[in-house]
Formats: structure tokens, C-alpha cells, sequence
């Protein structure tokens, strides 16, 4: 065996082993706290038309504001840091499962590490005290990220391009729900029937909110490169905002924000049950 084939299967057994598995499932605690209370705030903004924001940075500022604040924002970018670290060692070695190691599933592992990397950087960036970094509106951060893209050389395709990416991701992440294609990832065999029906109800009802929001955002995105106007372009707060200006009016954005919060709860089912 050579020295390369060596350290390929010493880095793999790393990847594979208990310390990876560890950032995982925190991983996943740390994306259903941040889901529970984006949906926490979003059911409060139904309700109350209150002001806060329903996204990254208005649940970063809910967690500073509690006693353990400063404590509780480092252990959700760590564990979102541990995430991106699993999603790499999968884009590396390949899944755990039948077909772990097919390239569109490495390839989709790489982009969510990239999604948990940057998401861990701005928690831990919030957390050290720059708080626009972290808790900056997803919306202002939207119109602007389209205003520069509308600005390069054939820029409503980038802006059109990006769009379709987040309406695709959105119609995935619900199609996925629907037929419970999250089961695969579980340990299934081993889990009560009770524990089935607490997967089922929230993997599929979450699962369908958050590809609601994440379709939406897209929407808006594609609106914004018909136009050629970034204001057309919404992040997360005012996205999920939009869904009480529907004819079925606030009742729309309770059902959205309930199905964020049971993706919330269905990401601490993973802790437990996926298979990592």
C-alpha cells in the first residue's frame, strides 16, 4: 500500500469517525433552534403585525436577548460549523447509505457546505459582536446582491439564474416531503411507531413550509429580473411577510410559520434518528 492510498483511507476513516458524526447531529440542533424561532417570530408577526424580523438575523436577536445569550449563539455557529464539516466530508467520501457515493450527491453536499460554512461564519460574527454581519435583514442583503448582479453584462440571466436555483431548491424541498424521501436517511427500522409519526408529521408538513418560503423567495427573485428592479427582490423576513398579503390573507402565514417551526422540531428528530 502506498503512502497516498494510506493517508486517503486515514482521512476517510477521520471523516467517518465520531467526532464527525458529533458535528452533525449538533448541526442539526442548531438549524431547529434557528427554524423554530424564525417560525416562532413569523406565527408572532401573523398574529401581532409586529415589527421584528422572521429570519436569520431576527432569531440571532431573540437568542441575545436571553440570559445565556452570548453562550447559546457560539454553540449554534459551532454546530452549524460542524455541519459544513460533515457536508465536506461527505462531498469527499460520499454519503453514508445506498448510492452515497453517486456525484450529484457529493456535489450537492459541497453546495451545503458552502450554505453551513457561510451561515456558521455570520453566527460566530454576530456572536463576537458584529452584529450587522450577522443579524443584517435578509432583505436588504437580497436587494442588494440583485442590484449587483443586475449591474454585470447580461445581468437578469444571473439575477434570473439564481432565482430559478431558490424556485428549484423550494419545489425539491417539498416534493422531497411529500413522498417522505427523508425516511431513507433515518434509521427506520430501529425507531417506535410513535417516533415514526412524530417524523412523519413533521418531516412532511415542515418540509413543505420551508419549500414554500425558499420557492417564494425565488419567485420574487425572477420578479426582479423581469424588471430589472432589485426592490422586487425579497429575503426571508419580507418573503414570509408576503404570504398575509395573499387573499387568504394572515391565516396563509400561520400555516407557513407553523410548517417552520415543525421543520424545526423535525431537525431535532435528526439529532436522534438520522443516519450519519
Amino acid at each position: 500500500m502506498t503512502t497516498s492510498e494510506s493517508s486517503r483511507i486515514a482521512a476517510r476513516r477521520v471523516a467517518r469517525g465520531d467526532v464527525v458524526r458529533i458535528g452533525a447531529r449538533v448541526g442539526f440542533a442548531a438549524r431547529g433552534v434557528l427554524y423554530l424561532l424564525v417560525g416562532v417570530l413569523a406565527v408572532r408577526i401573523a398574529l401581532t403585525g409586529t415589527g421584528e424580523q422572521a429570519d436569520r438575523g431576527g432569531a440571532l436577536a431573540e437568542v441575545a436577548a436571553t440570559p445565556f445569550g452570548a453562550v447559546v449563539l457560539w454553540a449554534l455557529g459551532i454546530g452549524l460549523a460542524g455541519m459544513a464539516v460533515w457536508r465536506l466530508s461527505e462531498a469527499l467520501f460520499g454519503a453514508a447509505g445506498r448510492g452515497g457515493d453517486g456525484t450529484g450527491k457529493r456535489v450537492a453536499s459541497g453546495a451545503r457546505c458552502v450554505f453551513y460554512g457561510v451561515s456558521s461564519f455570520l453566527v460566530l460574527a454576530f456572536a463576537v459582536g458584529r452584529r450587522s454581519s450577522g443579524a443584517g435583514s435578509t432583505d436588504q442583503q437580497s436587494r442588494d446582491i440583485t442590484g449587483r448582479l443586475l449591474e454585470l453584462p447580461g445581468g437578469p440571466w444571473w439575477v434570473g439564474a439564481v432565482a430559478a436555483g431558490f424556485l428549484g431548491a423550494g419545489l425539491w424541498m417539498a416534493g422531497r416531503a411529500v413522498l417522505r424521501a427523508y425516511r431513507k436517511h433515518l434509521v427506520w427500522d430501529r425507531m417506535s411507531a410513535s417516533q415514526r409519526r412524530f417524523m412523519d408529521v413533521t418531516g412532511i408538513a415542515g418540509g413543505v413550509g420551508r419549500g414554500v418560503v425558499f420557492g417564494a423567495i425565488g419567485y420574487f427573485g425572477l420578479r426582479a429580473a423581469v424588471t430589472f428592479d432589485p426592490k422586487e427582490s425579497k429575503g426571508m423576513d419580507d418573503t414570509i411577510r408576503s404570504f398575509a398579503q395573499t387573499p387568504a390573507g394572515p391565516w396563509l402565514l400561520v400555516a407557513v410559520a407553523v410548517g417552520l417551526v415543525l421543520f424545526g422540531l423535525f431537525s431535532f428528530g435528526q439529532v436522534k434518528w438520522r443516519d450519519v
